[in-house]
């Protein structure tokens, strides 16, 4: 049996959505300069140590552990238009101050910490709002296709914006090729802005079953009642920690193997890259059809079982001929990853009502986001003790696991999207709305 083949109208046709898309690609080419130009800066101007370069990194991710929980409940007791507008508007005023600072003769490794930081908390903020913010401006049955079309054009900026950014910073400079990125902010707020469908504004004072609203500590709580007691939730946050915490033991010294043991050359490594991009994009132009050829359960089944075999691929390559088992190992993951995030994401947006949406989303990040650095420091620490080969060989054995939770949970049986649940969930009942099938 599949799912219903019947055509779906166009999310393109959605002016709203069109606004959404076009600021949101604006947004990822622009980020791609910065994550370019500002470890640049700190390089090649302010002479920065390993470590220091290092912190850029770690400083940007704190928030995400840091704010998520509390950014899921702030997001619901908001209209999420307004948040994504303040967000992009609240980066483009940070990333400002680094040509600033520069031109004046003042830039400093703490003011790059600062930028970081600032920028990282509003990327909290507008990340929960933009997942959130989607349902309310596309149909229940676009999700997919929707989801898709961003996720498009995230892998292609990722394939070519790092291209794109050098040749900038080459032609004005890093620290003011930092004001692009800026300004492609500012350009995703004014489309962001344009949106004109109407939003319901959420009770500050009552929640969603028109109860006084509790404290911002006790709507987090909900949030992770509501995620944990939702066995469809629960398997789609099981697998993807899992899968998140392998994968990045695999990779984290995966550019040292390919040096180290591999001999590949920078631009052989560029071309592996390369094509697990291609893959990604592929898996975003598919992964609509696949839901609908097989179903939304079995697609994200079958897209999660792809990432053992891609990291298993990547273990094994030869000394002597490396790069093709490395292509196909960074295809599968590539196409696997993108083809999962799409239709989890649609499903998880289907059957979560609107005033929980925020709680739901950050929930979710923060549960298969916190495992990213523990795995990455057990991959390094593997790889030290053991070798090279060995942590990515862990990272195989481990993804494949992953896909465990959603194969022994109902997520296997979904056919179509689900209707949308009308009448929240009472996370203090701890009962669950069952999708329809």
């Amino acid at each position: 049996m599949t799912a219903d083949p019947r055509p779906i109208a166009s999310v393109v046709r959605n002016a709203d959505f069109v606004r959404l898309w076009v600021a949101q690609t604006i947004s990822q080419f622009g980020t791609q300069v910065s994550l370019l130009a500002i470890p640049l800066v700190a390089v090649s101007l302010l002479e920065a140590s390993p470590f220091e370069v290092a912190l850029l990194s770690t400083v940007e991710f704190v928030p995400f552990i840091l704010f998520s929980l509390p950014a899921g409940a702030w997001v619901d007791r908001l209209r999420r238009r307004p948040i994504l507008i303040a967000g992009d508007l609240g980066r483009a005023a940070a990333l400002a101050s680094v040509p600033i600072a520069y031109l004046l003769g003042v830039l400093t490794m703490a003011q790059l910490y600062v930028v970081g930081f600032v920028a990282g908390t509003l990327t909290v903020l507008f990340d929960v709002a933009y997942q959130s913010y989607l349902p309310s401006i596309v149909e229940r049955e676009q999700l997919v296709d929707g989801n898709g079309k961003l996720e498009a054009s995230r892998t292609i900026a990722q394939s070519a914006g790092p291209a794109l950014g050098g040749g900038l910073i080459g032609l004005v400079t890093a620290p003011l090729a930092i004001l692009v990125d800026g300004v492609s902010f500012v350009l995703s707020a004014l489309f962001v802005f344009l949106i004109r469908r109407p939003e319901p504004t959420p009770d500050r004072h009552a929640d969603e079953h028109g109860r006084p609203r509790g404290s911002l500590r006790q709507e987090v709580g909900e949030g992770l009642r509501y995620v944990l007691g939702n066995r469809y939730l629960r398997g789609i946050a099981a697998s993807t920690a899992t899968s998140n915490l392998f994968n990045n033991l695999a990779t984290a010294t995966f550019i040292v193997f390919a040096v180290r043991e591999l001999s590949l050359s920078p631009a052989e490594i560029g071309v592996i890259f390369g094509v697990g991009n291609l893959g990604a994009v592929g898996g975003a132009l598919v992964a609509d059809r696949l839901a609908r050829r097989f179903g939304v359960g079995p697609t994200i089944v079958g897209s999660m079982a792809l990432g053992g075999p891609g990291l298993l691929l990547m273990a094994l390559a030869p000394r002597e001929s490396p790069v093709p088992f490395l292509l196909a190992s960074q295809f599968l993951l590539g196409i696997g990853v993108v083809v999962y995030n799409i239709n989890q994401l649609s499903f998880r947006q289907a059957i979560t009502p609107t005033a929980m949406q925020g709680r739901m989303n950050a929930t979710m990040r923060f549960i298969v986001w916190g495992t990213i650095p523990f795995g990455a420091l057990l991959g390094g620490a593997i790889a030290t003790a053991f070798g090279l080969r060995t942590a990515i060989f862990v990272g195989a054995v481990g993804e494949f696991l992953a896909i465990l939770p959603v194969l022994l949970t109902p997520v296997r049986s979904l056919r179509e999207m689900p209707m949308p649940a009308e009448d929240p969930v009472d996370p203090a009942a701890g009962v669950e709305a069952a999708p329809e099938r």
